[in-house]
């Protein structure tokens, strides 16, 4: 039941969107209105992958003899100079953070209703090193995880942590990401118990996989089943 208080904090709420609407973050042009982050318009258009429904995946192809995940799934297809790049920009350097947890909560709905994500029992972040993170301020694949835990019922788990600092990835070829992201993660004494069989491990964006690959690596080999899931997959 609705208190007045609430009642009247949503009215409070409507009017101030009413007279100082906020812009979509995809296309910044259309108005958005009751704590929406896109408009109708862009909500249509952004480019959404079915991948969750699907055992064989472009997502899941990209691990075919490099690591053994259950599962693996992306929100959005990610394109260079596309809506779904600008959204990612936003979100990772612009500190619009919720767009990370409204995008998360969304996709914890979509998850929760496919069999190959719904025996997920903890959700953990891919880290940064702690000197990335304060200077970034927050940690942009644990806002993602943190919207898909409210629409999971699961926990997030920041057992995992990264022992190297590495440069960006961002430019760097396939081989080099991959020599890159070699055995720098690695599991917090005592901070995973047994019981968590099941984890879904998240980041913002898959590129070549590399730093997904070398954190389901440390996982699977202390004897937990993993599944991937991301914001975006980049596509050519």
């Amino acid at each position: 039941m609705i208190t007045k208080f609430e009642s009247l904090k949503n009215s409070v709420a409507s009017l101030f969107y009413l007279f100082f609407p906020q812009l979509c973050y995809s296309c910044e042009k259309n108005s958005i209105f009751n704590k929406e982050i896109f408009c109708v318009s862009c909500q249509y258009h952004l480019p959404e992958s079915d991948y969750h429904h699907y055992d064989e995946n472009n997502f899941t192809r990209r691990f075919w003899g490099r690591v053994n995940i259950k599962s693996g799934a992306a929100l959005y297809l990610f394109r260079k100079g596309g809506s779904v790049q600008h959204i990612i920009h936003q979100f990772k350097y612009n500190g619009k953070t919720e767009i990370g947890l409204k995008l998360g909560e969304y996709y914890g709905g979509l998850l929760s209703k496919s069999t190959r994500f719904n025996t997920i029992d903890a959700i953990i972040p891919v880290p940064l090193h702690p000197k990335k993170q304060m200077w970034r301020g927050y940690n942009q694949s644990e806002i993602f995880a943190q919207g898909l835990s409210q629409s999971m019922n699961k926990p997030v788990l920041n057992v995992l942590e990264r022992r190297v600092f590495t440069d960006t990835q961002t430019k760097k070829e396939t081989l080099e990401r991959h020599e890159n992201m070699e055995e720098i993660f690695q599991i917090k004494k005592n901070s995973l118990k047994q019981y968590h069989k099941h984890i879904l491990l998240v980041d913002d964006v898959m590129t070549t996989g590399a730093t997904l690959e070398s954190c389901a690596r440390v996982l699977i080999e202390n004897g937990y089943e993993v599944s991937l899931a991301t914001m975006a997959i980049a596509i050519s």
